[in-house]
């Protein structure tokens, strides 16, 4: 293969990472290709001997690594807050959402009921997740766990399902179970420690903790 052609791949490969960074909704992500896409401009840039190029991509690479080290070190407040089934805000919420909720549960539809458990994941006051459950004696039956775009780094479903376990098991609640949803959804059921068991559903058994706000 000729040195040319494969500097140009190396520049190609550069162009299709950023674009791609810029297909993401998750913000870490987006920066985390993004740099990757920066470093091989800066290496087609020495390569090539465009030096303009290089620079630039170089001040790139340090804004990223800048801000990705500012969201490392960020401490969010994490909160829950229940919410009644008829809630005007949930309905609305719902309604907004209603695209991105069918690409994890196609089947979900709101259904307004007394027995309902609704719960808001806030994030700085900010909702970004909203679970739906039904409680059926020792286990609550999930008809929805959305997080909104942009804050999908599983850091709400961590908050809601350890460190916030006895807020269900308060009321009784010991175990979890949940539809398989989309494959996106069941690789975050995966992630968050979900197990599929034969009837098809995926179970989580909460851990004891004691609830807290995080911070």
């Amino acid at each position: 293969m000729e040195l040319s052609l494969f500097y140009e791949m190396i520049g190609y490969m550069g162009s299709l990472l950023v674009a791609f960074s810029l297909t993401m909704k998750s913000l870490q992500k987006l920066r985390i290709v993004n740099m990757v896409g920066a470093l091989f401009f800066i290496t087609y840039g020495l390569l090539i001997g465009a030096l303009p190029i290089a620079l630039l991509n170089g001040l790139t690479l340090c804004v990223n690594i800048y801000n990705l080290w500012g969201m490392w070190q960020r401490r969010d407040y994490f909160t829950l807050m229940q919410v009644r089934a008829d809630s005007a805000y949930l309905i609305k919420f719902l309604d907004f959402y209603r695209r991105e909720i069918s690409e994890f549960i196609p089947t979900y539809q709101f259904k307004p009921d007394d027995n309902q458990v609704v719960v808001f994941i806030l994030r700085n006051m900010l909702p970004v997740g909203l679970v739906v459950v039904r409680p059926e004696g020792e286990e609550a039956r999930i008809f929805l766990d959305f997080v909104i775009p942009g804050y999908r780094d599983f850091r709400a479903g961590k908050f809601l399902l350890e460190e916030s376990a006895e807020f269900y098991r308060q009321m009784g609640i010991l175990r979890l179970s949940t539809a398989p949803g989309s494959r996106k959804h069941e690789t975050y059921l995966n992630r968050m420690g979900f197990q599929q068991e034969e009837d098809g559903r995926y179970y989580y058994i909460l851990p004891t903790r004691i609830i807290r706000e995080h911070i």
